[in-house]
């Protein structure tokens, strides 16, 4: 009963991450079922049947909210949906390990950007229009076969690109992005029932682990709404620098005290920034108000 909770609250807080920043969902998730014994493929297929639910529900709150734009939406869903079923059927023996920490120090690289952009200029400037299929379409791709593939990583890949490229403001990507995950999750969810059947699937896990994150979905999409956009980014950017860092350095083979030190050092620099830049909001607020 107790690690039945756990698992519950794992996913609530996977959920309330992912729902508002855009990412964390996938990776806590299979992180977790991985380390009481599932197989990578199992872990993976549980958490995309979670996700059926998690993201429905949370692509439903975004929607309400307005975080949505239903063009980008249509443009990357599609991509990201064939992405992830290719990930779960034909390739979903392929190791991703040696690529992941590539991948994470392009992200790395991608956050620190995220968190500068944000954290440097009191008013953020936007580009006019909006991304185009040139990139969401590739980008749909390889995010929903790293997602099949490694039990998570939409939010991670697609999240920090769109940041980047700084057509929409935070709210609307972690929005379109987490509304576009439910077509991945549900194509990753098809191709896992055809590569492994219903048998890979452990209910016991699978239910604690969907309710916890249906529980946070509507939670997380609110503070998305109300979160001010030079805070979200400071919050996003820091996430991403904060797991790719660890990615690359179990990929180093760090010490688990150096892991801890450098993940400790991190974790009070992000807290740092995002206070900074909260007192900065109210000051210009405050400022606004009396004028």
């Amino acid at each position: 009963m107790v690690g039945l909770l756990l698992i519950a609250l794992a996913g609530f807080g996977a959920q309330l991450v992912d729902g508002s920043l855009g990412m964390g969902y996938g990776v806590t998730s299979s992180t977790l079922l991985i380390a009481i014994g599932l197989a990578p493929a199992a872990a993976s297929a549980s958490v995309h049947f979670a996700e059926l639910g998690t993201t429905a529900v949370s692509a439903y709150s975004h929607v309400r909210l307005g975080n949505v734009d239903k063009t980008v939406l249509r443009r990357i869903a599609i991509p990201g949906a064939v992405g992830a079923f290719a990930g779960a059927t034909v390739l979903a023996g392929l190791s991703t390990q040696a690529a992941r920490p590539w991948a994470s120090g392009l992200l790395l690289i991608l956050g620190v950007y995220v968190l500068i952009r944000f954290s440097r200029h009191r008013t953020v400037t936007m580009r006019k229009g909006r991304p185009g299929t040139k990139l969401l379409i590739p980008l749909g791709l390889v995010g929903g076969f790293v997602d099949a593939t490694g039990g998570g990583g939409w939010g991670p890949v697609t999240t920090p690109a769109l940041m980047v490229d700084g057509r929409m403001t935070p709210n609307r990507v972690v929005g379109t992005m987490n509304t576009a995950e439910f077509a991945v999750s549900l194509a990753a969810s098809i191709g896992f029932i055809i590569a492994l059947g219903f048998s890979a699937l452990d209910w016991r896990i699978l239910v604690p682990l969907l309710l916890g994150g249906v529980i946070a979905a509507p939670i997380a999409a609110r503070v998305t709404h109300v979160l001010p956009m030079r805070i979200m980014g400071v919050a996003v950017g820091g996430l991403i620098i904060v797991t790719n860092s660890y990615t690359l350095l179990r990929a180093a083979g760090a010490s688990g005290q150096t892991q801890g030190i450098v993940m400790v050092c991190l974790l009070a620099g992000w807290a740092a920034a995002v206070t900074v830049v909260s007192v900065q909001h109210r000051r210009a607020r405050a400022l606004t108000s009396a004028t």
